[in-house]
C-alpha cells in the first residue's frame, strides 16, 4: 500500500480534541440512557457539514432488555473512491459510576473531581475517537472509502445494542474497527463466548422444628450441586486437557424464615470460553449438577426435589486471522505510528462479537483508558491523541 499520510494537526486542533473528549465525559448516560450524548454527536455532525438525511438511529432500544430512550446512532459517508466500505464504531454507554463525572485535566491525564464517582472514558473516549475522525473528513473534505460511523447503545449490559443492531442501515461495511478501553496499541482479535443461566431450584416446604424430614430443601440441592461443581473442576477458571474456560454461580437468593424448609432459591450462573463446543459442555454439566442434586436430596417419604433451568447466549465466541483484512489495516497503521501491536483475546464480550457475527469481521483497539468502571480511572490523552490518528488513518483508506 501507499501509506495514508494523515494531515498533521496543530497544537490549537489537538486541544481542540482535548476538549471534546472532556465535554463529552461530562454527559451523563448510562446504559438505556444515552439520549443526551447522541445528540450531541448528531449536532456535531451537523454542525461539521453533515447530510441530514444520512444520520439515522435504529430502533435496538426497543428490542434490548432494558427499553432504553434511544437506539443505535448511524452516520454514513459515501466514498470519494470505490473501495469496501468500513465501519468505524464505539459505544456510547457508561457504566453508572460514572453518573455525575465532573472531569479534571492534570497535565495529560484525565480524571473525575470527586472520589466517589468513575470518569465515562469507558467509552467516552472510543466515542470522540470515531466522532473525531468523521467530523475532520467532513470539515476539511478529505478522500476516503466508503465510511459507516456506528454508536452503539446498552454495551455495558450485555452488548444489546449491537446484538439488536438494524444492520440494514450499515450500508454492508466488509470491515470494521471498534474502539473501546485499553491502549491504542491493542488489537483484540478475538473474545469469549459467554452463556447466561437461571436455576428455579424447588423443594417441599415443612416445619423446621415439627417435622424437617417431611420437606425437601431448595437450599440443600443447591448447595450440593455448587460442591459438585467446584470438587469436579466444573466451576471458577475451568481447565480439562487442551480446553479452558470459566463459569460462575453468581447469584442465589431463596428462603423467608429460620423455621422453614425452604422449597424455592432462585440461582443465576454463566459460562464462558473461547471454544463455543467447549462452552456447551460447561453449561451441560452446570445442568446435569442440578439435576443430580435435585435427585439425590429426599424426605423420609421419599420425595425428591426439582430444577427448572433457562438460558441464553449472551454472545457467541469469535477469532481472527492474522490475514483478515481489517486486522492487517490496524497492524500496518498503527506500525506506521512507530508503534508495535499487542494481539490480545478478550475474556469478556465487546461489541466485536456481535459485529463480526453479523458477517463483519471486527478489530478492537484501545484510547488509552485505565482503570475502567472504577472512581481511579483515568485517561491517558498521549494515547487518546495517538488513538484519534490511528482511526483517522484507518478511514482514509489505509490498507495492510
Amino acid at each position: 500500500m501507499a501509506d495514508i499520510k494523515i494531515p498533521k494537526r496543530s497544537k490549537q486542533e489537538r486541544e481542540k480534541l482535548i476538549s471534546q473528549v472532556i465535554e463529552m465525559m461530562a454527559i451523563p448516560g448510562k446504559s438505556g440512557e444515552e439520549l443526551e450524548i447522541a445528540e450531541y454527536i448528531r449536532k456535531q455532525l451537523l454542525a461539521a457539514g453533515a447530510d441530514p438525511k444520512s444520520i439515522r438511529t435504529d430502533t435496538a432500544h426497543r428490542r434490548t432488555r432494558i427499553k432504553g430512550n434511544v437506539g443505535n446512532l448511524v452516520f454514513k459517508l459515501t466514498g470519494t473512491y470505490k473501495a469496501p466500505r468500513r465501519m468505524l464504531s464505539a459505544h456510547l454507554d457508561t457504566v453508572p459510576i460514572c453518573e455525575g463525572c465532573r472531569p479534571q485535566r492534570k497535565g495529560m491525564k484525565v480524571t473525575s473531581i470527586d472520589n466517589h464517582t468513575g470518569l465515562g472514558a469507558d467509552n467516552r473516549a472510543g466515542c470522540g475517537v470515531v466522532l473525531s475522525t468523521a467530523l475532520e473528513i467532513l470539515r476539511r473534505g478529505l478522500p476516503h472509502p466508503p465510511l459507516t460511523f456506528t454508536w452503539f447503545v446498552q454495551e455495558e449490559v450485555g452488548l444489546q445494542g449491537s446484538r439488536y443492531a438494524t444492520t440494514s442501515i450499515f450500508g454492508k461495511p466488509e470491515l470494521a474497527f471498534n474502539w473501546d478501553g485499553g491502549s491504542p496499541v491493542k488489537m483484540t482479535v478475538g473474545a469469549t463466548g459467554g452463556y447466561r443461566m437461571t436455576m428455579h431450584v424447588k423443594g417441599i416446604a415443612a416445619h423446621a422444628g415439627v417435622c424437617p424430614e417431611r420437606g425437601v430443601s431448595a437450599i440443600a440441592i443447591t448447595s450440593l450441586a455448587i460442591a459438585d461443581l467446584q470438587q469436579n473442576g466444573w466451576h471458577g477458571a475451568i481447565s480439562k486437557g487442551k480446553q479452558a474456560g470459566t463459569s460462575n454461580v453468581g447469584i442465589v437468593q431463596g428462603g423467608d424464615a429460620t423455621n422453614v424448609v425452604t422449597d424455592h432459591v432462585y440461582v443465576r450462573a454463566e459460562a464462558r470460553s473461547h471454544n463455543a463446543s467447549f462452552r456447551k459442555r460447561i453449561v451441560r454439566e452446570i445442568e446435569k449438577a442440578f439435576e443430580r442434586a435435585a435427585r439425590k436430596v429426599k424426605n423420609v417419604q421419599g420425595d425428591c426435589g426439582s430444577v427448572s433451568i433457562e438460558g441464553f447466549l449472551d454472545y457467541d465466541s469469535f477469532k481472527l486471522g492474522a490475514k483478515e483484512p481489517c486486522v492487517r489495516i490496524a497492524k500496518r497503521v498503527i506500525e506506521s505510528q512507530n508503534q508495535q501491536p499487542v494481539f490480545t483475546l478478550a475474556n469478556g464480550g465487546l461489541d466485536a462479537n456481535w459485529i463480526t457475527k453479523h458477517g463483519v469481521p471486527t478489530v478492537s483497539m484501545g484510547c488509552g483508558q485505565l482503570n475502567a468502571h472504577m472512581v481511579t480511572e483515568t485517561l491517558d490523552l498521549k494515547e487518546y491523541l495517538l488513538a484519534c490518528d490511528i482511526g483517522l488513518a484507518i478511514a482514509l483508506g489505509a490498507e495492510g
